[in-house]
């Protein structure tokens, strides 16, 4: 826990991250996307994501994307920004989201006054989002906030997301952990299967295994799909960086202001996760449900 905020930043992530993930993982967005004419989600995924990066080339957005495979960045970028302008992308994803929040939550909460508060207190710190050396970051804090409370709410979250993103990266290049070899310890931290990751990022057999080679080398594995205690000190590392780099915004919201928003948002959090069919098999995109339960207040 950071000095003067309530609650820690990876409890806030875990608040925002469902709120946000409505952008790529619902009914609504996918038929956004489809309707520009692209081909496959993941397609669709890459269009809104790197948006406001306006048309990037593919070795950007991978290297910005950093656990996702060369090949899978390679098949959707550029030949998205042929389907349609970043400047459409950003539109659909508008749409999306707001068609998503208003199913999952119900119009009487989005238009709602925790919505409006939270959204209120989300634009209070959003010029304190660091965006130094953090380029998704950056680019989502340079679109405009929605003056709707439940798009502001959603776009002040994405840019958290973002530049939360941007530090985690930093602190897996610090941890000397390459883009496989982030997946493969991720795993093995979280009980997930190789196969999910391999699907996930696209990542070939073969260098799954060299990379668990590598780490069975610097002794951070002690087989696969096992991390050592220096591996688990690692792995910690990394996320502690991660979320000492990610304080700034919490700390500028104070205590008190900090508590308000978590108890605003994680019920708003927990309703998203229970009801997102579409997200729900995604265990990188959700929060635990039991914790929103905890912070909600809610069985």
């Amino acid at each position: 826990m950071n000095k003067g905020t309530a609650v820690d930043p990876r409890t806030l992530w875990q608040c925002f991250e469902p709120y946000h993930a409505v952008t790529y993982f619902t009914p609504e967005s996918i038929a956004e996307t489809d309707a520009l004419g692209c081909q496959g989600r993941w397609m669709g995924y890459f269009g809104l994501r790197a948006a406001p990066l306006g048309a990037a080339p593919g070795w950007l957005v991978g290297s910005l994307f950093y656990t996702f495979h060369a090949s899978r960045v390679q098949r959707q970028v550029p030949a998205v920004w042929s389907v349609a302008e970043p400047a459409d992308f950003l539109a659909a994803r508008l749409r999306g989201v707001d068609g998503a929040l208003r199913r999952l939550l119900g119009d009487e909460v989005v238009e709602g006054p925790d919505v409006a508060e939270a959204a209120d207190l989300a634009r209070s710190i959003v010029e304190w989002v660091p965006t130094a050396g953090r380029p998704l970051g950056a680019a989502n804090a340079a679109l405009p906030v929605p003056e709707q409370p439940h798009l502001a709410l959603w776009q002040v979250a994405t840019t958290l997301r973002e530049s939360r993103g941007d530090g985690h990266v930093a602190a897996l290049v610090t941890a000397g952990l390459d883009p496989v070899e982030a997946l493969v310890a991720f795993a093995a931290d979280r009980g997930l299967t190789s196969a999910y990751l391999q699907a996930a990022r696209n990542v070939p057999e073969g260098e799954w295994a060299d990379a668990e080679t590598r780490l069975l080398e610097r002794d951070l594995l002690a087989a696969p799909g096992v991390l050592t205690d220096f591996g688990v000190e690692l792995r910690q590392s990394v996320e502690d960086l991660t979320d000492e780099a990610a304080a700034a915004p919490w700390l500028e919201l104070g205590e008190q202001g900090t508590a308000r928003f978590v108890s605003l948002l994680a019920p708003l959090a927990l309703r998203i996760t229970r009801l997102n069919d579409v997200m729900r098999p995604n265990p990188m995109a959700l929060a635990p449900e039991h914790r929103l339960a905890e912070l909600a207040g809610a069985g």
